[in-house]
């Protein structure tokens, strides 16, 4: 008998992929208290393994940053802007290492007089199994889902009725091998977008 191999796609790091489905949890924080943002718990262990500091906390519009349980800096993600963003039909948006400021996915949203029900796509840099993402679904509403290139889903948002009937704490589901700090740094530009924890 073979046993099943899970194939993993580490796009921030290997250590952020784990072997087993994990479902984390997502707790916004009021712009009031710490300049808004959100904490990313495992909702078996109830241990912290993200955080997201948004622009209030940076003092800088369009940007955030995504760290670690002990607050150390995985991701810094901003808009890109500029000239090629201004000729494009798309809002553009990057996750950079912090250290190096290596691009390391970009997340395309289209402008709201071009949107029309399309998905929001994205580009992974230097992945080998996966060069491209789309989210389908409606984020605001906390029912969505990451696709990879193949169209299979590799993680899914929602809100279960047991936590809460707000916005303000949800969950996603994080398939096997998937890198979970891509999938919050995604997450993390999706609210950004939709006027959550994370815009100023």
């Amino acid at each position: 008998m073979g046993t099943n191999v899970i194939k993993e796609m580490p796009v921030v790091s290997k250590m952020f992929c784990s072997s087993t489905q994990v479902v984390l949890g997502v707790r916004t924080r009021p712009h009031a208290v710490g300049g808004g943002g959100f904490v990313v718990t495992n909702l078996q262990s109830q241990a912290i393994v993200f955080r997201v500091d948004g622009c209030g906390v940076l003092g800088k519009k369009d940007q955030m940053t995504l760290t670690d349980a002990y607050q150390t800096p995985l991701l810094l993600i901003r808009r890109k802007g500029g000239i090629v963003e201004a000729l494009s039909l798309y809002k553009q948006w990057g996750g950079y290492t912090v250290e190096s400021q290596k691009l390391v996915f970009t997340l395309k949203d289209p402008k709201t007089c071009f949107a029309n029900n399309q998905p929001v796509r994205g580009s992974i840099e230097q992945n080998i199994y996966c060069k491209n993402f789309q989210i389908k679904g409606y984020f605001q509403d906390k029912e969505c889902s990451i696709l990879d290139s193949g169209g299979n889903v590799i993680a899914q948002v929602g809100v279960s009725k047991e936590m809460t009937e707000t916005k303000d704490l949800y969950h996603v589901v994080v398939k096997p091998g998937i890198d979970q700090a891509f999938v919050v740094g995604v997450i993390a530009i999706l609210d950004y977008i939709h006027n959550g924890s994370t815009r100023c």
